[in-house]
């Protein structure tokens, strides 16, 4: 098999996924690719910020590949919240005037994607390209909207014993 064939089998197996995802999932699989790529995208800038910087760690590389388990985690838990919702919702007979698919899950995908994007900027500016203060302001803005009242004042996520923990601050147990 040649390399054009070998492209092509590529693209169908990609358009098949996304169409998949499409018809399983509807907008919110948009959500979910555009999530995934933003991981996929913050773990390679990441790397080579930390190589630019010559501080590259597998430590440090792993105890991301672990943020990023417990991100898809966390997602799965907003997903199985939505279905109890659905669920509770259908057994009840309780009507909306809309149909209810996700509501729990799009915010938690948003709140992650924001974060992602927030640290692919970061790490841009660790490589050395300008970032728009502009552009890090906004993010960080449409961020702390969804945040608003749902976690502590500082935007990170309330800890044991009062403790907090930021993106890349190391959780104390």
């Amino acid at each position: 098999m040649n390399a054009p064939d070998k492209a092509t089998e590529i693209k169908a197996a990609v358009a098949a996924i996304i169409a998949f995802l499409s018809a399983l999932w509807g907008w919110l699989g948009w959500l979910v690719i555009i999530w995934i790529a933003c991981i996929i995208l913050d773990y390679i800038s990441g790397s080579m910020a930390a190589k630019r910087e010559k501080n590259w760690s597998s430590d440090i590389a792993r105890e991301g590949l672990w943020h990023k388990a417990g991100e898809i985690i966390a997602v799965l838990a907003a997903a199985l919240c939505d279905i109890a919702l659905k669920v509770i919702m259908e057994s009840t007979g309780i009507q909306l005037p809309f149909e209810f698919t996700a509501f729990i899950t799009p915010v938690v995908l948003m709140w992650y994607i924001l974060t992602e994007i927030g640290s692919i900027i970061e790490n841009c500016g660790r490589m050395g390209a300008p970032v728009p203060s502009w552009f890090k302001s906004k993010v960080d803005g449409a961020k702390e909207a969804i945040d608003h009242d749902q976690s502590g004042t500082d935007g990170t996520t309330p800890m044991i014993e009062g403790k907090t923990a930021g993106k890349h601050e190391k959780q104390e147990e």
